[in-house]
C-alpha cells in the first residue's frame, strides 16, 4: 500500500500501479531536468582516465572531453545529450525546449567534438576507453541525429562525424578479436552494446558492420539454454544480463527462429526470478542506485522481446505487463535519490518508456 500512495503522490497521472506509463509533456519535462542540470556540472566527476605522465595530473574533465564532461561520467553525459535529442526530437512544443538546444548548441559544436575525437589518440592507453558501453550510447546518441529531418541535427551529426567515425573504426577492430563476451549486469554487458550498435548499423545502412555484428551475436549465444537468471541481480546491477542477450537476439533471429531459441533460454525458475522488482535498500548510495535501472532496463528488454514475439506466445502479454509493473515502481524512485541517480536514471526512464 505504502508503494502505491507513493506513486501517486509523485505522479498524480498515474492513477493505478496497473496503468501503463506514458512520456507525458509533463513527464518529459521532469526527466529533461535531469540532464539540463548536469551535462554542465563538471564535479562531482569520474574521468576513467589513465594518467601517463605528471602533465597530465592536473588535467580537468572539461580538459579532456570539452563536450561530455558533466554528469559524473563520460558515457552519463553521452546518453544525457542522447536523451535531449529524443526529447528535443519527439516533442518540440515543449516548454523546455529553448533551454534544451542552447545546450545542445554549447556541446556539440565542430571544435568541441573534434576534441572527443582526438582524445583516442592524443593519450596514451586510450583504445579501451568506454569500450563498449560508452561506445553504444554514442551510437545511439549518431542515431538519433541521422533519423532526424531537422537543419540544426543535420550540423550536429556533422560535427559529431569524427568522434563517431572513431568509435566505429575501433569497434570494428576489436570485435573479430572479442573471444569472449561479458556476462555482466554493468557497463561492460556486451550484448546490450551489441544491440545498440546494430540499431546503428541499420539506420546508417551499415551491411558490413551489421552482418558482424549478428554474426558474433550468434557466436556468442545462441547455443545458451537454460540461463541461470535465478542468480539475478548482483548488488549493483542495472541490466539484466539474461534479458540483454534475448534483447540482442529478438534483433537477429528471425521470429520463428527467435521463439524456438527463447524457449530454450530461460526455464520457469529463471523467468519468475527476472519478474522480480529488485530491492534499492538505499537509494543515495551511488552503487545500490543502479537498481532502480535495472528496472528500466528490464523493463525496454521485456517491451523489445514482447513486440517479437507472435501473438500466440505466452510472454508477450506477461512481458508486457511486467514491464510496466518496472516502470511504474522504477518512475517515482527516480526523483527521491541524490546525484547517484539523478546523473544517468532520467535516460534509462525514457529509452524504456520509448522503446
Amino acid at each position: 500500500m505504502r508503494k502505491y500512495f507513493l506513486v501517486i503522490a509523485v505522479f498524480p497521472f498515474l492513477v493505478f500501479a496497473q496503468e501503463v506509463p506514458k512520456l507525458s509533456d509533463e513527464m518529459a519535462i521532469k526527466l529533461s531536468e535531469k540532464p539540463l542540470h548536469c551535462i554542465t556540472q563538471e564535479y562531482p566527476n569520474k574521468t576513467a582516465h589513465i594518467i601517463n605522465n605528471s602533465d597530465e595530473v592536473a588535467l580537468s574533465p572539461k580538459d579532456l572531453h570539452p563536450s561530455f564532461y558533466g554528469c559524473f561520467d563520460w558515457h552519463s553525459s553521452v546518453h544525457g545529450h542522447w536523451m535531449l535529442v529524443k526529447l528535443l526530437k519527439s516533442k518540440p512544443h515543449l516548454s523546455v525546449a529553448k533551454n534544451i538546444e542552447a545546450i545542445l548548441e554549447s556541446s556539440l559544436t565542430k571544435d568541441n567534438l573534434q576534441a572527443e575525437a582526438d582524445y583516442f589518440t592524443k593519450y596514451q592507453l586510450t583504445a579501451t576507453f568506454e569500450r563498449t558501453y560508452g561506445w553504444a550510447w554514442l551510437l545511439k546518441l549518431d542515431e538519433e541525429l541521422t533519423t532526424w529531418d531537422n537543419p540544426k541535427a543535420k550540423i550536429w551529426h556533422q560535427n559529431l562525424k569524427p568522434l563517431t567515425d572513431k568509435i566505429l573504426a575501433s569497434w570494428k577492430s576489436f570485435l573479430p578479436k572479442q573471444t569472449y563476451p561479458n556476462r555482466t549486469g554493468v557497463h561492460p554487458n556486451t550484448a546490450f552494446a551489441m544491440g545498440f550498435a546494430i540499431d546503428w548499423a541499420r539506420a546508417n545502412k551499415d551491411s558490413e558492420f551489421e552482418k558482424q555484428l549478428t554474426e558474433k551475436a550468434k557466436y556468442f549465444y545462441l547455443k545458451d539454454e537454460k540461463t541461470p537468471a535465478y542468480l539475478e541481480p548482483d548488488g549493483s546491477d542495472f541490466f539484466s544480463p539474461s534479458l540483454e542477450i534475448a534483447d540482442l537476439m529478438r534483433r537477429v533471429l528471425p521470429q520463428k527462429d527467435f521463439v524456438q531459441w527463447l524457449n530454450t533460454f530461460y526455464d520457469q525458475r529463471s523467468l519468475k526470478n527476472i519478474e522480480k522488482i529488485p530491492v534499492v535498500s538505499d537509494l543515495n548510495d551511488f552503487q545500490t542506485v543502479h537498481l532502480v535501472g535495472l528496472s528500466f532496463s528490464k523493463a525496454w528488454c521485456m517491451k523489445g522481446v514482447a513486440k517479437s514475439l507472435p501473438q500466440s506466445h505466452p510472454l508477450k502479454k506477461d512481458f508486457l505487463k511486467t514491464a510496466n509493473i518496472f516502470l511504474n515502481n522504477g518512475l517515482p524512485l527516480l526523483f527521491q535519490g541524490n546525484y547517484g541517480g539523478d546523473h544517468w536514471l532520467a535516460s534509462f526512464a525514457v529509452y524504456a518508456l520509448e522503446e
